[in-house]
């Protein structure tokens, strides 16, 4: 149960896999090098989830800020991605540029190679730590640890800042409007009777129609000043709207000369149809 030992197999895992790798010729036996590649990878994997947890044991007021995650679009937020990094560090520093520009790797390289020697430090020290009988974490390791943690976290921003485009500040701020005007037209509807809280709580399906239809209603009248302001610019409306622009200013027009008998009409429709 110790986190230290399931580090040390964990460890051992990855020395055994990568000493079978060595001794393969691949080219004679390129199916087993596939097999054993895939095998450190998932070695590896474990190996970073254990560290993660000690390092949320040893050192959970010290970690590196991770709230850069989000900048990076969500179809990289996946469990993997640790793993992912640590393939593309070991990648750059063997002088395989397999996602980034040439010029982004030589860049990213001193990065890479300070990474991978501090993951090497702190496996070193972890073993060591392992085969004692104490369960602590003594001062040395811990630095070893907030070291690997910070290399870490900068090489993962830094790597995924080449190879997609982050979001900027501005942007975050826009999709943050976005959740608070979504959420203001949940409430509104749970209000008027529009929506129920079962309906909600059920997940039901008409809900993903449902929502973003009585959202744009509410963002073009009740919230002008949001995210669906008009008096912006599209270029300063959120990526999400801004190719509607034109739309949206008709449907607002639209919207301007109906009566409150008629709105309440037209977002009750919206509420039922398909």
């Amino acid at each position: 149960p110790r986190l230290l030992s399931q580090f040390f197999f964990a460890d051992e895992r990855v020395t055994r896999v990568v000493a079978e790798i060595n001794g393969l010729d691949a080219e004679l036996d390129p199916q087993q090098y596939l097999v054993l590649l895939n095998q450190l990878h998932l070695s590896q994997a474990h190996l970073l989830a254990v560290l993660e947890r000690i390092m949320e044991e040893c050192i959970p007021t010290q970690r590196h800020s991770r709230d850069y995650l989000v900048k990076f679009p969500e179809e990289l937020l996946v469990d993997n991605l640790g793993n992912h990094m640590l393939f593309a560090a070991e990648c750059l520093l063997a002088g395989t540029f397999l996602e980034v520009e040439e010029s982004d790797g030589a860049e990213l390289r001193p990065r890479a190679r300070n990474l991978l020697c501090s993951l090497e430090l702190v496996r070193t020290v972890l073993r060591e730590q392992s085969l004692s009988q104490s369960n602590s974490y003594p001062e040395p390791v811990q630095a070893v640890l907030i070291q690997f943690d910070r290399l870490f976290a900068e090489f993962e921003l830094s790597y995924v800042s080449s190879l997609v485009a982050v979001k900027s500040p501005d942007e975050i701020y826009r999709q943050q409007e976005i959740i608070v005007l979504f959420c203001e037209t949940v409430e509104r509807a749970l209000h008027l009777g529009y929506l129920t809280q079962e309906m909600i709580d059920g997940y039901e399906p008409l809900l993903m129609f449902t929502i973003p239809r009585l959202a744009i209603i509410s963002g073009l009248l009740i919230y002008p000043e949001g995210p669906l302001s008009l008096e912006r610019s599209p270029e300063e409306m959120s990526r999400v709207f801004s190719p509607f622009y034109n739309l949206l200013k008709k449907i607002r027009d639209l919207l301007r000369v109906l009566s409150a008998e008629e709105l309440c009409l037209l977002e009750r429709s919206l509420c039922t149809a398909e």
